[in-house]
């Protein structure tokens, strides 16, 4: 599909807490830059970690491995915190119990708020 990509992300800071937008499709063939993007928003050593799926068409099951295998890996020492707010990105994180697994919001807002406070603790 030339002129149009499938995933895009970008990784902005915020008070120390990074954020990595995310829009598109997130499945087999896109995860890499998911996860890419995760690399580079922990390389400056963020207090938080907030993924925005806000922008998400399509999330697939190997979307969810990254948000879980990410939250595991920075769980004991960044606050971790997901934002999706339609049925392609909360319908499948709630259907498979990762709402328990780590925290989910509707907006960034809300989980720059709770990570700012996490990150405090």
């Amino acid at each position: 599909m030339p002129g149009t990509d499938p995933i895009t992300t970008s990784v902005t800071h915020q008070d120390g807490v990074a954020v990595v937008a995310v829009g598109g499709d997130v499945d087999v063939a896109t995860v890499a830059a998911l996860e890419a993007s995760i690399t580079d928003a922990l390389a400056a050593k963020p207090t938080a970690l907030v993924i925005d799926l806000s922008d998400v068409d399509f999330l697939a099951s190997a979307g969810l491995q990254t948000l879980v295998a990410t939250n595991e890996a920075v769980s004991k020492t960044t606050a971790f915190a997901v934002v999706a707010n339609g049925p392609a990105t909360s319908r499948p994180i709630q259907l498979t119990g990762l709402d328990s697994v780590f925290s989910l919001y509707s907006t960034l807002a809300e989980a720059l708020a709770a990570v700012g406070a996490a990150s405090q603790n």
